[in-house]
Order: structure tokens, then sequence, then C-alpha cells
């Protein structure tokens, strides 16, 4: 990497934190907040720059983003900077020594909810297109911006937008801003998750007739599902972690005197790609016909799936992953490639056929918990490893 590109880097520090400043100035919180105050603010940087943007909308006419697209002059894919600009709520603010939303900085770090995740990779990506829009003559392809404000719901509905919209160029790979300096998340597991509801006949607590409940029968399938042989870390497909069942939800039952009829739980399980969507539904399907025939209830279990993703795994020399850890190695960073254990964006993008980077940035604190900060002592750096890797997959002679 250049000195030109690091001095240039560090030339725009400030500016991306002033933004961020602004960004974290503007509560965001997902489902809680209007997104309209935070939308504004970047909307007048963007067109203060001259970027073209454009909001995203949901089914509702609901704002869930931003797009930013700098098109190149020559023939070539289109690759996409991503970090969400919503965030997760503040919890018990009493827990908080400063103010959730009060983007102060001290002794280096940028403090607020959204510093690490992901308002200041935010800032940072809208520079960077900024940077290259007098360069883009020269450019193979494009460069998207997309700021979600429909990620922290789970819904991820500004990236939904953005490849539902035809008008916008499909990306051949997205780079995801989540921070963390000494990582380069390639991959992640999957997940399948659904809603069990199990029955039984209801009466009163009191009665002579024994009645077994249907929380006595969920908790019985809790039982089995916790005991179900899940497959170890499958070696063949060189995927470093194994699946995993977690009963996240248990709802059933009111006051005292009645033995409830219906009881509902959730069910997450983390999928790999020896042991995908189909295989997980498999298991949690025996599981409840056990139960059905062990403890029968009036009508079977229902099983209500409501979300499917697909694990994935970039290798290092697969785009985008080459040019972000290429990039990293030039700025003198020594920086591993990781298989994530919790689901991120990266799953949604590949179920679409889109290769993904998700997370590489700062050192951080307090991501979705109290204290959340950034420290911006490396941003220069990260900067100038993002501004790298986006001039490698854009230049012709350098994505191969």
């Amino acid at each position: 990497m250049s000195e030109n590109a690091r001095q240039a880097a560090g030339a725009h520090a400030a500016s991306v934190v002033e933004l961020a400043q602004k960004l974290i100035w503007c509560p965001s919180r997902a489902g809680i907040d209007d997104y309209g105050p935070l939308l504004a603010v970047l909307e007048d940087w963007l067109s203060g720059h001259d970027l073209p943007h454009r909001r995203l909308y949901d089914a509702t006419e609901e704002p869930v983003g931003l797009l930013v697209e700098l098109s190149g002059g020559r023939p070539g894919p289109w690759w996409t900077l991503d970090a969400c600009v919503d965030t997760a709520p503040y919890g018990d603010e009493t827990a908080w020594s400063f103010p959730p939303a009060c983007g102060d900085i001290t002794d280096g770090r940028l403090l607020g909810r959204g510093a690490a995740d992901s308002k200041l990779a935010a800032a940072m990506f809208c520079h960077i297109a900024a940077e290259l829009k007098p360069h883009a003559d020269a450019l193979h392809g494009g460069l998207a911006v997309l700021l979600d404000v429909d990620e922290h719901t789970g819904r991820f509905g500004g990236a939904r937008a953005y490849l539902a919209d035809p008008a916008a160029a499909r990306p051949a790979g997205v780079l995801i801003g989540y921070p963390g300096l000494d990582e380069v998340v390639v991959g992640g597991r999957g997940l399948w998750r659904a809603t069990l509801a199990v029955h039984a006949a209801s009466g009163h607590s009191g009665s002579r007739r024994t009645v077994v409940g249907a929380i006595s029968r969920a908790a019985h399938l809790v039982r089995l599902l916790d005991a179900a042989e899940l497959p170890a870390t499958d070696s063949d497909s060189g995927f470093p972690l194994p699946p995993k069942l977690t009963v996240t939800a248990l709802h059933g039952g009111q006051g005292f005197s009645i033995t409830p009829d219906r009881c509902e739980l959730n069910v997450d399980i983390r999928t790999t790609p020896g042991f995908e969507a189909h295989a997980a539904e498999a298991l949690v399907r025996e599981a409840v016909a056990r139960l059905d025939a062990e403890l029968p209830g009036p009508r079977p279990t229902d099983v209500v799936p409501v979300a499917a993703w697909p694990p994935f795994r970039l290798t290092e020399d697969e785009q985008p992953a080459r040019a972000l850890l290429h990039a990293a190695a030039d700025a003198g960073l020594t920086v591993r490639a990781k298989i994530a254990g919790p689901s991120n964006i990266g799953n949604f993008l590949a179920g679409e056929g889109i290769p993904a980077t998700a997370g590489f940035g700062v050192p951080y604190e307090g991501l979705h918990g109290f204290d959340e900060r950034a420290d911006l002592a490396e941003l220069p750096r990260v900067h100038a490893v993002y501004r790298q890797a986006v001039l490698n997959l854009l230049r012709a002679d350098r994505r191969r």
C-alpha cells in the first residue's frame, strides 16, 4: 500500500469522525426510532459531495436504506460496501457511563450506540465513494454503498430492497463494515428457526383428573431436543464449526388454576455445510414425532418454520475476501480469515448467490451492550485498507 494512500486516509479521518458523530446524535434503534433525521444527515452529506444516491423502500413504502451508486467509465462488475446505520437498543441506560447518543470522543475513542456497529463504517464508506468519484472514468464496473436502516431488525430490509431493485446493478460481491481489526469474516454458520406449538387438553389445576398440560408436554419436547444428536465438525467440507441447537423461548399458560392447552417454543439451529436446513428440520420433526408418540395430545404438534439462511464460506482466494485480506497485509496488519459462529447478513447474501466478507474494522467495546465505543487510532489504516481493496476490485488488471 502506497504512502500516499495512507496519508489520504489520515487526512480524511477527522471528516469521517465528524460524520459518524452526527449519525450517533440521531438515535436509530431498530423498531423504536424514526430514521428520518438520520437519513437526512446522510443525504445532506452525500448531496454536498455530489454523490448520486436514493432511498430504498420496502413493500409498505417505509424507507429501509440509502443506496449510493458510483459508475465506472469502463465495463466490469459492481462491488458493494455495506454498513448498517440502524442500531441495537440502548438497554438499561443507567448502566451506561455516558449518554448512549452522545457521540463524544474520549481517550481516542468514539462513544455511543452505533459507534462500532456500524455508523463509523458508514461514514468511512461514504468518504471512500467521494474519494473515488473524481477517478470514476478510469474504473471498471461500479461501486455501490448500501446504508441499511433495517438490519438490526433481522429483516435486512435495505439489502432486500437493493437486490430487488431492477434499476440497481447486481453486485459481484459485498464488503460489510462490521468492526474488529484482527479478523476478516469470510463465512458463518447458517440457521434454521421454527416455532413449535404443543397442544394438550385443558382443565382445572385442582381437578381430581390428572391432565398432562401443554407446558409439561413442551418440557418433555425440550428434553428430547436437548438430547438430539448433532454431527461433529464437518471435516470433509473444511468448515471449522459444528451445528448447534438451542431452545430460545417458551410461552404458555396464564395464572395458576388452569392447565394450559397450548404452549409454544422457539428453536434456533445453527447449520453447517454438512448439516443444512433440511437436516435441521428433519431432526426437529423426529423429536416432535417422538413427543406425540410418548405423550399423546389431542392433536399433533405444529412445526412452523420461520427462517432459514445457508451457511457460507469463502476461501481466502475468492473475491472480495482476497482483495480485503491482501490490502490488510499490504498495510502491515496481521489479519486472519474467520468463520463466525453467529449468522449475519453475509448468510442472506450467500442465499442470493453473492459472496461477502462480514467484518473488518476498528477495535471496539460494548457492541450491543452498554458503553459502546470505537477506537479511532486505527481508523486511518482501516480506511486505507478498504479504499485499496475497492480500487483493486475496480481495476481490471488487479482483479485476477
